[in-house]
């Protein structure tokens, strides 16, 4: 692949997944679990993501790879289960477009009625695909296109709706909006979970390190960057919106929930400002979109090139170096969006992304603290603080979080685990052979190409 992208562009291709509007994403199905306590929530949820994205920064340094959490938790505990951790990412990484689509067509049914849902995803869909195959550069030029609109529609947002809540529109008081309420930590945690499909961004950042001009030193600083911006843009609006509108949440239909993001921008009393939000979230959901699909099909092609998933997935377009079988794969895939309900596609999104997140905090520890082969000397204190307590208390939060997810959320995630093992079976003939997976050793053509990006960060064990 070209490396092409360098700190700035890594970071706006974080925030661009994210989507700094991506907010309204969820607004509906968050308000509804908590109470209208959304902002608590984005605390909760941004705290968590921290901690982890710490961990996937150090991981990055370690093996800077496409692959993300499959290539950590594969290096780290082995193919098996590199293979599950990546299987189950995939879960996220796959919805993530299809949520998108999904969007896109919803809002913009809102300002064209007349014109079906599935005609906006469709379309949608196809572009996505061309842009992809078209390469990175092209995507890092419409990122940041996408974000300097998002930017100023939150600033407009912002401002409305201080202005709505000063007028008296709602007597919700300025901190309330951070308290647990009637629900308390539980219905909190459970609005966190779901918000983890929010900070996917910093995962998509580590999947491009094969195309990042400096990966060791770019892709842990874009990752930290794009989850501390994201993070402060998701509670301001949060924040904002609670204190201009403060609904019954429980009493709306899912129509109203699925596309709360126009209820809210519709209680200004400003159609064209009702007109921007839905031009400026759509553009957001074709970006997230568009970043998704760059990020699994790296994903795909990582496996495929392991020998985990069919090697055409490992096949990259002659002219513009891009997977192009894998895009196409994940473009099929999202075809999808024409027929699941939306909410189940979130919850989705938060059951894998957890999922691996607490695989990457465990790979940490794994790797820098009781390395194979054994540690040279005892750890520092700054090395147990670093790669031993930070990733536990990353992994304890995102336990948590997995474990308030809904209990379909669960049997659909476990069905999916039944079947990732069921291709390790096929791959290894009943388990006969072991399971492929990335070779670092001396001699491999990847571990050279490593090896000669230098590392301004040494590291314990770590072989030069």
């Amino acid at each position: 692949m070209r490396r092409a992208l360098g700190l700035t562009g890594l970071t706006f291709f974080g925030v661009t997944y994210m989507t700094v509007i991506t907010v309204f994403t969820t607004y509906g199905i968050v308000n509804q679990v908590t109470g209208g306590k959304l902002p608590a929530a984005y605390i909760v949820a941004v705290i968590t993501m921290l901690f982890t994205a710490g961990s996937y920064a150090a991981m990055v340094r370690r093996y800077p790879v496409a692959g993300s959490a499959y290539t950590y938790a594969q290096q780290s505990f082995g193919g098996a289960a590199g293979f599950l951790t990546g299987w189950v990412m995939l879960l996220d990484y796959l919805f993530i477009p299809m949520i998108n689509f999904m969007l896109i067509g919803i809002y913009m049914n809102t300002q064209f009625p007349a014109i079906p849902i599935w005609v906006f995803t469709l379309a949608a869909l196809l572009l996505v695909l061309v842009f992809n195959v078209l390469g990175i550069t092209l995507v890092s030029k419409l990122n940041m296109a996408i974000i300097a609109l998002s930017v100023v529609l939150v600033i407009v947002f912002v401002a409305l709706a201080f202005k709505q809540h000063l007028g008296g529109a709602t007597d919700v008081g300025i901190i309330e909006p951070f308290t647990f309420g009637e629900g308390g930590i539980g219905a909190i945690a459970s609005g966190a979970a779901i918000l983890a499909l929010s900070f996917l961004g910093f995962d998509a950042v580590s999947t491009l390190s094969e195309e990042a001009k400096n990966p060791r030193r770019d892709i842990p600083r874009a990752i930290m960057l794009s989850t501390l911006v994201g993070g402060f843009f998701f509670i301001l609006v949060a924040w904002a919106g609670a204190l201009a509108f403060d609904p019954d949440w429980a009493s709306m239909d899912q129509a109203q929930i699925d596309a709360a993001g126009t209820t809210v921008m519709d209680s200004f009393g400003a159609s064209w400002f009702t007109a921007f939000f839905v031009a400026v979230y759509v553009a957001g959901a074709f970006g997230s979109g568009m970043t998704g699909q760059v990020s699994v099909s790296r994903i795909l092609y990582a496996m495929g090139r392991d020998g985990m998933l069919p090697k055409p997935l490992s096949r990259l377009h002659k002219r513009f170096g891009t997977p192009i079988v894998a895009a196409v794969v994940v473009s099929t895939f999202a075809l999808s969006a024409l027929f699941v309900p939306f909410d189940v596609a979130a919850f989705m999104i938060s059951f894998g992304a957890l999922a691996a997140f607490a695989m990457v905090n465990l790979s940490v520890i794994r790797t820098y603290l009781f390395p194979k082969g054994g540690r040279t000397r005892p750890a520092t204190a700054w090395e147990i603080l670093r790669f031993g307590v930070i990733p536990l208390v990353g992994f304890g939060l995102t336990i948590w979080l997995w474990t308030s997810l809904q209990p379909i959320t669960w049997l659909v995630g476990a069905c999916w685990l039944v079947l990732g093992v069921g291709v390790i079976v096929l791959v290894t003939r009943g388990f006969r052979g072991p399971v492929p997976k990335m070779d670092f050793s001396e001699g491999d053509p990847t571990t050279q190409q490593i090896d000669a990006l230098g590392d301004e960060f040494p590291l314990e064990g770590e072989r030069r």
